[in-house]
């Protein structure tokens, strides 16, 4: 049995399987809890723990899959081109707003990462949370972070971005679909780009956008905010005290 899910076709075949039943199961329920990637990720799981299945055997295959992440996020320029009329006469609210959502993602992680004493390594391990994983587990790990951390934070950012995002916008009146696409896409990178692909080709552009411009944003942030940290006088690793100018 063990050399059944030692293939690597055992990884791509579950995860293929998993994903297609989570769809269906969305499409026939109607229910936005009932999102498929989440189904998928949940059936993976179960299937794992119940069959004692080492996580090192699905991976052989599953990360075969995880090799179109770069190519199908580049795939996205082909959407944006359809837009290119929209992109350039909407370009200085583009950039405002990619440059206003990664600020706000880095502050916000920052803010949090201190108000619970978390120490270094994990706050740069999540500081790239909202930008697409090749782009944050690059910044983790140039910055000393926990990669397996910035990973399973961008995942559940998108999985949250891809399922609350249509709410959002009706919650808060965003009618306008480019700023609808900029906003699910500087905030749940791919995951939230499929969904804002759902709502429409506009917005599926300017999200795909939103990856390109928030990551390289976000890393021209965090390499700001490391310079900050290791100016620490009391050490590296170590969160300045209150008087430190960091946070004055």
């Amino acid at each position: 049995m063990s050399a059944l899910w030692e293939s690597p076709f055992f990884g791509v075949t579950l995860t293929i399987l998993a994903y297609w039943a989570g769809c269906k199961i969305q499409k026939r329920t109607g229910l936005v809890i009932c999102n498929g990637l989440v189904l998928a990720v949940m059936m993976i799981i179960a299937v794992l723990a119940v069959f004692d299945i080492p996580y090192a055997a699905y991976n052989a295959g599953g990360s075969l899959i995880n090799l179109f992440l770069g190519p199908a996020t580049v795939c996205l320029a082909v959407t944006i081109y359809a837009q290119i009329d929209l992109l350039k006469k909407n370009l200085l609210p583009i950039l405002a707003g990619c440059a206003a959502g990664a600020v706000t993602s880095v502050l916000s992680i920052w803010g949090l990462c201190r108000l619970f004493g978390l120490d270094r390594t994990l706050t740069v391990s999540l500081l790239p949370k909202s930008v697409t994983t090749p782009i944050a587990t690059a910044i983790a790990e140039g910055q000393g972070g926990i990669v397996s951390i910035t990973v399973a934070a961008v995942i559940f950012t998108g999985i949250l971005g891809n399922l609350c995002a249509p709410a959002l916008a009706r919650l808060f009146r965003v009618k306008d679909p480019v700023a609808a696409g900029l906003a699910i896409g500087a905030c749940s990178h791919a995951m939230g780009t499929a969904r804002a692909l759902e709502l429409g080709e506009t917005e599926g552009a300017m999200s795909g956008l939103a990856i390109g411009l928030c990551g390289l944003a976000t890393t021209i942030l965090a390499l700001f905010f490391d310079a900050g940290v290791t100016m620490n006088p009391r050490g590296p690793g170590r969160w300045p005290g209150p008087s430190c100018a960091l946070y004055t």
